[in-house]
């Protein structure tokens, strides 16, 4: 009989993913209730990450995270949540992009708890990280400096 109940990735297959995030000082958020309370705080902006086992998220997505938190504007917390391992948190993210498409690695950038800024995972196929920080450090331009005046 095959079970109803997701799997989850073994923690010591996924452990060094995830630290080449928090390596730049991005928060964990393992269950639904971190990611509220990252998200709780008004005024603030939040870097949300949809971490994944992929390709595109080893050579592309972490990369970029980490370039993009070098620049001078950016979010009041970079945060993450690891796609097939934090289910829950992962399942909250995804709620709180209505219309967005479900997509690991994705990044959102949220503002007083809402969305304003996507990137998915098909922006994150057709770039180098690069590209891809340019991206970020844009929108953090963008968001991030309006939220802190």
């Amino acid at each position: 009989m095959f079970s109803t109940t997701p799997s989850r990735y073994p923690e010591q297959l996924i452990a060094r993913m995830r630290e080449d995030l928090t390596q730049y000082g991005v928060q964990e958020a393992r269950t639904a209730e971190d990611v509220n309370r990252l998200l709780a705080k008004a005024s603030e902006t939040v870097l949300m990450v949809v971490n994944s086992v992929c390709g595109c998220a080893a050579g592309k997505a972490r990369p970029a995270v980490g370039l993009a938190l070098e620049h001078n504007t950016r979010p009041d917390i970079a945060a993450t949540v690891f796609a097939g391992a934090d289910l829950e948190a992962v399942a909250r993210v995804r709620e709180l992009l209505p219309g967005i498409a479900p997509s690991s690695p994705s990044m959102a950038l949220f503002r007083d708890g809402k969305p304003v800024f996507v990137v998915h995972r098909h922006q994150i196929e057709n770039s180098d990280a690069q590209q891809i920080a340019k991206v970020l450090t844009d929108a953090f331009d963008q968001y991030c400096v309006t939220a802190k005046q």
